[in-house]
């Protein structure tokens, strides 16, 4: 089961006066655009035709790379990570599903290889990641538009930039939203071994709060929902709904993302870079998987308890 969970409380040394609980049921000119007349070039790329068991219905294929227009961007992937949500999204049972057949993979990093003349925020060698879900990033080089991306620092990490748009922002945001937190505060959280879990810890350390791994008897708590992989139902006491003012939320990111402009996720993304460049937020653990080799990355994704993400790398 993939899990994770947090839980928040009143500064140091006082009285707890609230509580979240997080819990999870895993060489170009910069002048120059890319010439559309030029020879067509070959994408070995992981696409499914229909929706199912990953192992059964995703397969490496070879497309021809897309011309790049004025508004384009043409962006090599370096990699890119298996997430719970990227399998749901190939079974078919997640909140937003693209039209088939499609290329895999939510989150990810390239670097910008060439532009259209029309393209203004980002140049050859800059780094980018999806600004939205759906993108398909488990291929070898593809053609974006410009608003599809974010740009961000080179010099970050390469696991730290591959898997920045979807935990890190999960976690951030469930810190940030359900409560008034204040440095001092207790954040409980219930899978450290995920990959939220793990951002969710460093990112309240950052922040000045205490975590810890136990959910003791604490009233006033809000309990926020935000994966579904194990497909369970949320188990709540009633009388902690009753006596204890026990609140159940849930979040997800991509509804979020359309409930605030782009604007507002590039600044979050921004934040969230400067913690990984002060050395606050590292990469969960990681295996890194040759694309080639997507069949034992997808079968380790889908087992219970695995607490290494797995990372498509695309050289």
């Amino acid at each position: 089961m993939w899990g994770c969970g947090a839980l928040l409380g009143a500064r140091a040394g006082s009285r707890l006066r609230c509580e979240l609980f997080l819990a999870w049921d895993r060489g170009w000119s910069a002048a120059a655009p890319y010439s559309a007349s030029a020879e067509p070039s070959r994408v070995r790329a992981l696409v499914y035709g229909h929706h199912g068991d990953p192992a059964k219905v995703v397969e490496l294929k070879n497309l021809e790379l897309a011309a790049v227009g004025g508004s384009d961007v043409h962006v090599k992937m370096l990699a890119a990570p298996i997430n719970p949500s990227d399998i749901n999204m190939i079974q078919g049972n997640y909140g937003f599903l693209p039209k088939l057949p499609a290329v895999g993979g939510n989150e990810g990093v390239g670097q910008v290889v060439a532009v259209g003349g029309s393209v203004t925020g980002v140049k050859p060698g800059d780094w980018v990641i999806p600004a939205s879900a759906g993108l398909g990033t488990w291929q070898t080089e593809a053609v974006f538009s410009e608003e599809a991306l974010i740009s961000i620092p080179s010099d970050l990490p390469l696991q730290s930039a591959a898997t920045l748009s979807v935990n890190p922002c999960t976690a951030y945001r469930m810190l940030m939203d359900f409560e008034q937190l204040q440095p001092g505060d207790c954040v409980i959280q219930n899978a450290s071994n995920s990959g939220v879990g793990q951002a969710v810890i460093q990112i309240a350390a950052a922040l000045g709060l205490r975590t810890v791994n136990v959910v003791r008897d604490r009233p006033g708590g809000t309990m926020v929902t935000y994966g579904g992989m194990a497909k369970q139902p949320v188990i709540a006491s009633v009388s902690q709904l009753i006596f204890k003012d026990l609140k159940l939320r849930g979040f997800w990111l991509s509804q979020w993302k359309k409930d605030h402009s782009p604007a507002q996720f590039k600044e979050l993304i921004v934040t969230l870079c400067g913690l990984i460049s002060r050395g606050q937020l590292t990469a969960p653990a990681c295996s890194e998987v040759p694309l080639q080799d997507y069949q034992r990355a997808l079968e380790a994704s889908v087992q219970p308890f695995v607490s290494s993400k797995q990372i498509l790398t695309m050289c």
